[in-house]
C-alpha cells in the first residue's frame, strides 16, 4: 500500500499537477478517456507482467529479453529505456523549473540554467543518500504534498466563487466541461484511441519501465505487489479527476475575472486562445498564473510546495534507475567480475553523474522548444521511445519463436519509429482527415513486432548468446 500511495508521486508528477487542469480549455475532461485506459493497462502489468518478473527474479526487468531472446534484444531494450525515461524525466523536470523560472526567479534575476544546474544538484545529493527503499519512503511524504496542494486549491477556488459540490458540478456542466466521450473517429482524441492508447501506455510506461517495476517488485511477495498495482490504478484514476476538476475550476475562476477564448490567426493558422488580461494562459499556464496573481500569497505557496513535491519523485526516480539500468543491462557491471567493489562504486557515481549532466541539456532542450501543453509531448515521445520495447517484450511472451543475436534487431527498433513518424505526418492527408493520437504507440510496437517475426526462426531453433 505504501508502495502504491509513494508511486502517485511518481506516475503523475509535475505534469499532472499543471498541464492535466490545463486540458480542460479545449479539451474537457477528455483526457479521462486515457485514464480509463491505464486502469485496464494496469490489470496487464499485474496479471501478466508481474508473475513474469517475480518467477525469474529479475534484478533488472530487461534480463528477460536477454533469457528470452538474447544480447541483442536484452541491451536494446534496456537502450530504449533509457532514451524514453531519459526524455520523459526531463521533460517533467522542464515542466516545473519553468514555472518555478516564470513566476518567481525571472523577477530575481536568476538566470533558466542556473534554476536548472541548482535544482539538479539537489536531486544528485538526494538521490545518493539512499536506494529504492529510501525512494519509496520519500515518495510517499511527497505524494502527500501533493494531494494536500490538489485539495486546498480546490476548497479555495470553490469558496471564492460561492459553489458548493452540487453547483460546481452545474457549473461545469453548463460551460461544457464535463464533456467525456470524444465521438470523432478523426480526432486525435477519439475514445476507443484514447482507451486503448492508454491502456498501451501503461503497459509500456509502467509494465516495461525499470522505474516504476523496480519499486514493485523490492515488495516481498508477487500477491503484494499485484494489490499495490491495482490499489495505485483505482487511486491514481481518483486523484486525475480532481486535477480535472481543478481544471474546470480555473477556467471558471478566470472567466470570473474577465477572462475569455478568442480565436487568434498564428502563423496562418487559427489557433484558440484563452486571454486573461491580455494574457494567453491556456494550457499549462493557467494554473501558475492564478495561483501566483489572482489568489491569496498562502495559495501561491501551497502551489510552490505541491510543485516542488511533484518534482522530486519523478527526477530522483528517473536517475536511480537509469543509473542502474546502465551498469547492470550495459555495461555488465554485476557480470564483472574483475573489477574491484571500490571500482564499480566509482563507476556507479560516474554514471549517474553523466545523466545528471545529460538531464540539464535535454532540459535546456525543452526550455529551446517552449511547447505550451508539455503532456502532449511526453505522450508523443513515449508513442516513439516505447513501442520497440512493447513489440519486443510482446513478442517474447506471445510467441515461442527465436531471434538470432546481431545488428539486425537494434535496426528494426530504429526503423520502426521513423516509420510510425511519416505516417503520423501525413495521416490527415493518406486516411481523410483521420489523425492518429496515443494509437502511435501501438503501431510502434507492432511494427517492431513484424520485424522481429520476419528475422526469427520457429521453435526448436536455438540461438547461443555470448556476455
Amino acid at each position: 500500500m505504501l508502495v502504491a500511495f509513494g508511486m502517485i508521486g511518481t506516475s503523475l508528477s509535475g505534469v499532472t499537477f499543471v498541464s492535466v487542469p490545463g486540458t480542460v480549455g479545449l479539451g474537457s475532461f477528455g483526457y479521462f478517456q486515457v485514464v480509463i485506459g491505464y486502469f485496464l493497462g494496469y490489470f496487464v502489468v499485474a496479471f501478466v507482467l508481474l508473475p513474469l518478473y517475480y518467477r525469474m527474479n529479475l534484478t533488472s526487468i530487461y534480463s528477460y529479453l536477454l533469457q528470452r531472446l538474447g544480447v541483442s534484444s536484452y541491451k536494446t531494450g534496456a537502450l530504449f529505456f533509457i532514451i524514453s525515461r531519459t526524455f520523459g524525466a526531463t521533460a517533467r523536470l522542464y515542466l516545473v523549473i519553468n514555472v518555478l523560472q516564470i513566476f518567481i526567479l525571472d523577477n530575481m534575476g536568476v538566470p533558466f540554467w542556473l534554476t536548472t544546474f541548482v535544482i539538479l544538484l539537489m536531486i544528485i545529493l538526494y538521490t545518493f543518500k539512499g536506494g529504492v527503499k529510501t525512494i519509496v519512503f520519500t515518495d510517499t511524504l511527497q505524494t502527500s504534498f501533493i494531494l494536500i496542494g490538489l485539495l486546498v486549491c480546490v476548497a479555495y477556488i470553490m469558496n471564492s466563487l460561492n459553489l458548493g459540490m452540487a453547483s460546481t458540478w452545474g457549473e461545469l456542466k453548463s460551460h461544457n466541461y464535463l464533456h467525456l466521450l470524444n465521438t470523432d473517429y478523426k480526432s486525435a482524441g477519439y475514445f476507443l484511441k484514447s482507451i486503448i492508447g492508454g491502456a498501451f501506455i501503461t503497459i509500456a510506461m509502467t509494465g516495461l519501465d525499470q522505474e516504476m517495476m523496480q519499486k514493485n517488485i523490492s515488495v516481498r511477495t508477487l500477491g503484494d505487489s499485484q494489490k499495490n498495482m491495482i490499489t495505485l490504478s483505482l487511486l491514481q484514476g481518483v486523484v486525475v479527476f480532481i486535477f480535472l476538476v481543478l481544471g474546470g475550476l480555473l477556467y471558471l475562476f478566470a472567466i470570473n475575472k474577465g477572462g475569455a477564448f478568442e480565436q487568434v490567426l498564428v502563423n496562418g493558422k487559427q489557433q484558440t486562445q484563452f486571454l486573461l488580461d491580455g494574457k494567453n494562459i491556456i494550457g499549462d499556464n493557467i494554473f501558475p498564473q492564478i495561483a501566483f496573481n489572482y489568489l491569496p500569497p498562502v495559495i501561491g505557496i501551497i502551489f510552490i510546495i505541491g510543485l516542488i513535491s511533484a518534482l522530486f519523485p519523478s527526477a530522483d526516480g528517473a536517475l536511480t534507475a537509469l543509473t542502474s539500468s546502465f551498469c547492470i543491462d550495459i555495461i555488465g557491471l554485476k557480470r564483472n567480475e574483475a573489477w574491484t567493489e571500490n571500482k564499480k562504486k566509482n563507476i556507479r557515481i560516474t554514471t549517474h553523474m553523466i545523466f545528471a549532466l545529460i538531464f540539464f541539456l535535454c532540459v535546456l532542450l525543452f526550455k529551446w522548444i517552449d511547447n505550451k501543453s508539455i503532456i502532449d509531448i511526453i505522450l508523443k515521445l513515449a508513442g516513439y521511445t516505447y513501442g520497440p520495447l512493447l513489440g519486443l517484450f510482446a513478442f517474447g511472451i506471445l510467441t515461442k519463436r527465436k531471434i538470432a543475436d546481431g545488428i539486425v534487431v537494434p535496426i528494426i527498433c530504429l526503423v520502426a519509429p521513423a516509420i510510425c513518424y511519416y505516417v503520423s505526418e501525413h495521416s490527415a492527408t493518406w486516411f481523410g482527415g483521420y489523425q492518429i493520437g496515443v494509437e502511435l504507440l501501438i503501431l510502434n510496437g507492432l511494427l517492431t513486432f513484424i520485424g522481429l517475426f520476419i528475422i526469427s526462426k520457429g521453435k526448436g531453433h536455438e540461438i547461443s548468446a555470448v556476455l
